[in-house]
């Protein structure tokens, strides 16, 4: 596991530093204190999670991850920051979470385990790249934000005004409204009950009372259940199409 901490304070990336190698020690960590030294370094390969400030000298992380992105990493970017303007900026940039400054150790703790998680997904699923056309979304729960890709989302629900989506890996809470989760991640998800959205590629079996996830089972409403057929049909066959043509193409 390759980590990089980019931060202008030196201070920060050697507390940065200390408090990662302490929960996972075998770690090969980087610290840069400018976007120059990070860029100026001869990678072989990206490293899989990057802490990046934001307001620092020459260029911004903003713009340094904007960089990054074009040249190909798929990193999981992390910013650390004192500054909250630039969150729906850090959303361009597909960033895996944003976290302000002065930052805990818990909060640190919970959001470096994510990243870990998601990073050692990727190399299972794809080999650390992200799949042609797929989503992201971000959520904020716990007071972070969370970089969610539409791939791993299983099913969603809601319950007591919060949205619990649940992924190949974890479950994440947020307050939120499921129709506007749906209206994001589009038509591979559909609303077979008013309380839960699906996605169809997990989908192993249904009926008209119940759909399961794996082991996981979701409530069908009965009015639903033919416009939820139809659409999985639909998923079915433009699914068959893309690895017809992928087929092909080889």
């Amino acid at each position: 596991m390759e980590i990089a901490i980019c931060d202008d304070e030196k201070q920060v990336c050697e507390w940065l530093k200390n408090k990662i190698q302490k929960r996972y020690p075998n770690a090969v960590i980087y610290c840069y204190q400018t976007g120059q030294e990070l860029i100026e370094y001869d990678w072989t390969t990206y490293p899989d999670i990057l802490f990046l400030d934001i307001q620092m000298p020459q260029i911004n992380g903003i713009e340094l991850a904007q960089s990054l992105r074009k040249k190909g990493w798929k990193t999981s970017i992390i910013f650390v920051t004192a500054y909250t303007d630039y969150v729906f900026d850090a959303f361009d940039v597909r960033a895996f979470h944003y976290l302000v400054k002065p930052v805990l150790e818990e909060k640190l703790d919970v959001v470096l385990d994510s990243a870990i998680k998601q990073v050692e997904s990727f190399h299972i699923v794809d080999n650390n790249t992200m799949q042609q056309g797929e989503k992201v979304i971000v959520v904020k729960s716990g007071g972070v934000y969370i970089s969610i890709r539409s791939a791993e989302i299983m099913y969603a629900e809601v319950f007591n005004r919060k949205v619990i989506v649940h992924t190949t890996s974890e479950c994440i809470e947020y307050y939120g409204k499921l129709r506007e989760l749906e209206s994001s991640l589009g038509i591979d998800f559909y609303r077979p009950h008013r309380a839960y959205l699906v996605h169809f590629k997990y989908v192993t079996k249904y009926d008209n009372r119940v759909i399961y996830i794996g082991k996981e089972q979701v409530m069908m409403a009965k009015q639903n259940y033919a416009g939820f057929v139809k659409e999985y049909m639909a998923y079915m066959k433009r699914e068959s199409s893309n690895y017809q043509s992928s087929a092909n193409a080889k």
